[in-house]
């Protein structure tokens, strides 16, 4: 991080431009010159109109700077934006959108201050920043912005030191009301469009469901959880709820995943979706985050638990986990390693399943199963269990 004495700071800033063959500024109005950024806080934006990410990026920065100028008048933002376009027309363009300042449009200026600014991709955003009295040229604040918006300003490295250390302290869980509400909205919405208090939920296992409508995953999973949650809310245990949190691209598939889910959701609209998904650091979805029932987290990867072991893995501790997984062996050390029956050809062999329908009783089944390997046939260690004790019982007869 390059510092520069306060004192030096504008002269800095015209050197650096001047040095780069920059003369004048231009705003909306015209030309203007290099002193109009005298005392302000200044931002490199370098961008170009063909970039799609540089416009995608676009509609949070202008968000970002009007919010900032209109409540906090004191910031003294100013934004300067190189352009990186390959006309100048295309220059135009892409400034015509844009309230802040710019650099004229020549393409060996841009290219002098993207090597001076050490910039390797666009959308880059580059701050220069106050620190103790001097100034730096700060590390690019684009995923700074992306992540917190105008909570990012300004966009030095003590104000992202804070951010990630709210975030660290709200992804270990505590308080459900803080981590999944806010100061304007203290409930959850169902699909009816009803409304639930976060209170109602204290106390309970929660899992907080990262999905989306449009992802082929996602649907799978979902039909999975809500076997898990419908079995949990038909019986004693069942203190357990789940809260969607969308990844959809519009409202109309937050509306259409929302049709499908049994649970609650938090509503499109409202950034904290955004902020939860940054703070659990979602990479993929499904994902789903197990709080427990203090409000800590207890699992980051509840969706392995939910494939693997489905409701019998509540309220999905690592612990219960390791329960499940010791029962099963055991059940699995009593069960014969493969068994004839006079209803099928082959010989069917022991094996594990996430799910099957037994061919016999025609119910649904987890877990231990004995499996025909040539055809498509499944039968219950249980159904396979009375087939053997009617045999005993003829041959007892018998004798």
């Amino acid at each position: 991080m390059q510092l520069i004495d306060q004192k030096q700071w504008s002269p800095y800033v015209w050197t650096s431009l001047e040095s780069a063959g920059v003369e004048f500024i231009l705003s909306h109005d015209g030309k203007v010159s290099l002193s109009c950024i005298e005392h302000k806080y200044i931002c490199l934006l370098f961008s170009a109109k063909w970039c799609r990410p540089c416009n995608n990026f676009m509609t949070k920065l202008l968000n970002l700077y009007k919010t900032l100028n209109s409540t906090s008048p004191g910031s003294n933002l100013e934004i300067l934006f190189v352009s990186l376009d390959h006309d100048e027309s295309s220059f135009l363009d892409h400034f015509r959108n844009m309230p802040w300042l710019a650099v004229p449009f020549d393409q060996k200026i841009s290219q002098k201050l993207r090597v001076m600014f050490h910039v390797e991709q666009i959308p880059s955003l580059i701050p220069l920043v106050s620190v103790d009295g001097k100034f730096s040229v700060e590390e690019d604040a684009v995923r700074l912005v992306d992540y917190y918006g105008v909570d990012a300003f300004p966009f030095d490295a003590k104000r992202r030191k804070e951010l990630e250390a709210i975030d660290e302290a709200r992804s270990q869980g505590g308080r459900l009301e803080e981590l999944i509400g806010s100061k304007d909205r203290n409930f959850l919405i169902c699909k009816d469009d009803s409304k639930i208090s976060i209170s109602k939920l204290v106390g309970k296992t929660i899992g907080l469901y990262f999905g989306a409508y449009w992802c082929p995953p996602s649907r799978s999973f979902t039909e999975m959880l809500i076997k898990t949650y419908n079995e949990l809310e038909n019986s004693e245990v069942g203190r357990f709820e789940v809260v969607f949190i969308s990844m959809d691209r519009d409202e109309n598939e937050f509306m259409a995943s929302q049709k499908l889910m049994p649970w609650l959701a938090i509503p499109y609209n409202d950034k904290i979706r955004h902020d939860l998904s940054r703070i659990f650091d979602v990479k993929w979805i499904p994902t789903l985050i197990i709080l427990g029932a203090e409000g800590n987290v207890i699992s980051r990867d509840g969706r392995l638990m939910i494939t693997r072991y489905g409701p019998a893995a509540f309220p999905f501790t690592e612990k219960r986990a390791k329960e499940v997984e010791g029962t099963l062996e055991e059940e699995g050390a009593r069960l014969p390693r493969e068994v004839s029956d006079p209803r099928h050809e082959h010989v069917l062999k022991l094996d594990m399943a996430r799910n099957y329908v037994c061919d016999v009783c025609q119910q649904g089944g987890r877990f231990w199963v004995f499996s025909c390997r040539q055809c498509d046939f499944d039968l219950h260690p249980c159904c396979a269990e009375k087939l053997y004790n009617k045999i005993r019982q003829k041959q007892v007869k018998l004798l």
